[in-house]
């Protein structure tokens, strides 16, 4: 596995625009793309700036923008990760509906879409697919999970969900660590962290033991296993309460994981008022989401009795629509690991949200397949 992030290299139709703009791009050149959105004071989103009412900064320092474009028809991938813990039985209906006529509006010929649902452990219901048919099929087989249900998952694999006790990707990769899975140890983590029950995955903890509502896992494996190696757009929608319980990895490894891979992080909070989601952790869940929105370039939405979620659907698909594509070339002495970005613009009263920074492209000699 590859543990930096890839720069984007600008192709196809960036490319020509890119050249065209200006004749001195050279597409040997690695070029830093990031998409922004940007809104006034009332929310609404603004659509109609240039390239020059932004300035770029990394790690402090200005940089200049080598493309901009304020229509982008690159293609758009989008996940949907649906938390179908108990927490959500009162909303999940409502879920359903709303999220089936987002994905029906936005998705053009050329876009994907992928549909996952995390509870006690994390499945992927439908992979990368154009087609509407296939995504309604998977979000009709949304559900929370019964203690019956429950019990069967446990006996039928009594072990964590991922390498080594069986992760619930139908196409999973096979990756650089023992037991052949995208995590060391095969029941282990990123970062060498491993599970109870020691290296390889054999004695990792039983779905119960691990808790209800792996978030955290969802969105990391959401990123690093589909969005991987998509170009163009790509962005994630999470509608839960945002109480973690039982993930392996940390709310920093998910961010992370989004931003290695140049993708948006929309979340919608999401909770049952007349069960879980009014007691203890959940109060904190908002806080969750918003952190990972912020750091990715996102939003976080919040429903309420006058906001729904198709009307945050709809805010959502309008900023989708009228999102700047930036990019830049990286400076070579800014050295190794995570680069700030700041992105601002010269004209007062307005709000840009574009990811905090990126991980540079590895030196050549160090990749590895």
């Amino acid at each position: 596995m590859r543990t930096a992030l890839k720069t984007v290299v600008v192709a196809g139709a960036l490319l020509a625009l890119a050249y065209a703009q200006d004749p001195s791009f050279s597409t040997s050149v690695e070029v830093v793309n990031l998409f922004a959105s940007v809104r006034d004071k009332s929310g609404a989103v603004v659509s109609d700036l240039q390239k020059d009412d932004f300035v770029l900064k990394e790690n402090g320092e200005q940089r200049d923008i080598r493309y901009f474009s304020r229509q982008s028809d690159l293609p758009l991938t989008i996940g949907l990760l649906v938390d179908t813990s108990m927490s959500q039985a009162g909303v999940l209906e409502e879920q359903r509906r709303a999220s089936y006529r987002f994905l029906d509006r936005v998705l053009q010929e050329k876009d994907q879409a992928f549909v996952i649902s995390f509870d006690f452990d994390v499945e992927l219901l439908q992979d990368l697919t154009s087609s509407k048919p296939l995504l309604e099929k998977a979000l009709g087989r949304l559900d929370v999970p019964g203690q019956p249900r429950m019990r069967r998952r446990i006996s039928a694999n009594n072990q964590f969900p991922y390498p080594g006790g069986g992760i619930p990707f139908p196409r999973r990769r096979r990756g650089p660590y023992p037991g052949g899975g995208p995590f060391p140890g095969g029941g282990g983590i990123p970062g060498g962290r491993r599970s109870p029950g020691g290296p390889g995955g054999g004695g990792g903890p039983t779905h119960m033991q691990a808790g209800g509502t792996a978030l955290y896992d969802a969105v990391f494996l959401a990123a690093d296993e589909v969005l991987k190696n998509q170009a163009g757009r790509k962005a994630l929608i999470v509608v839960s309460d945002g109480v973690d319980f039982g993930s392996k990895l940390s709310e920093d490894d998910a961010i992370q994981s989004v931003q290695r891979q140049d993708g948006i992080l929309y979340s919608v909070y999401f909770a049952d008022r007349q069960g879980f989601g009014r007691r203890g952790p959940a109060r904190d869940g908002d806080h969750v989401l918003d952190q990972m929105s912020e750091q990715t370039g996102g939003r976080l939405y919040k429903l309420s009795g006058k906001t729904t979620l198709d009307q945050v659907f709809d805010d959502i698909e309008q900023e989708l629509r009228n999102q700047y594509s930036i990019g830049f070339t990286p400076s070579p002495d800014a050295g190794p690991g995570f680069r700030r970005l700041e992105l601002k613009t010269k004209k007062g009263g307005l709000k840009v949200s574009t990811r905090s920074g990126y991980y540079p492209a590895e030196p050549a000699e160090t990749r590895t397949n």
